[in-house]
């Protein structure tokens, strides 16, 4: 560990002893302990969302179901938190149809519950979910939280249309 060196100096009426430490076992040391607290501790595990996905059909056949336009309603995730709601078609579909509510309480799932209340084929209902390009990531995951607590587990996220588009610039400009 310590070493002492047994050449004396003289200067002075003191007489000197040199002393080398060795610094190999402290080396040692260090790196074991670096070892040791990288295995003991505990890592932040990543957060992620469950999605509830469909099975892969071994079997799959072409679908031939179309969602009428009273069997679906439509969310459009804009930005500064604004959230726009329709259920039109492209034909049909102006500044006084697209509607506007926020996230603040239930409303969002008072809406899609409300439309599922007045669809001609519930079993068919779907919530379509199409954000901006500047939406936040938070508010996809609040449309997801208020699909979870209106119990609808049938949706589907895409892009927005060109006929949406021009609609939602309108109503945001």
């Amino acid at each position: 560990m310590a070493e002492v060196i047994a050449q004396e100096k003289q200067s002075g009426k003191q007489k000197k002893k040199l002393i080398r430490v060795d610094m190999t076992p402290m080396v040692d040391l260090g790196f074991l302990l670096i070892t040791f607290f990288m295995f003991t501790t505990n890592f932040t595990k990543p957060n992620v969302m469950d999605l509830g996905l469909p099975a892969k059909d071994p079997n799959p056949r072409p679908i031939e179901t179309v969602i009428g336009d009273q069997n679906q309603i439509t969310f459009i995730l804009g930005k500064d938190n604004r959230i726009f709601y329709h259920q039109s078609n492209a034909k049909d579909l102006n500044t006084s149809n697209l509607k506007e509510t926020d996230f603040s309480g239930i409303k969002v799932s008072k809406i899609i519950s409300e439309a599922y209340k007045n669809a001609p084929k519930p079993e068919n209902f779907t919530v379509i979910i199409k954000p901006t390009d500047e939406a936040n990531y938070k508010n996809f995951v609040d449309m997801l939280d208020n699909l979870a607590i209106a119990k609808k587990e049938r949706y589907g996220v895409t892009d927005i249309k060109p006929w949406e588009t021009k609609i939602y610039k309108e109503l945001t400009q």
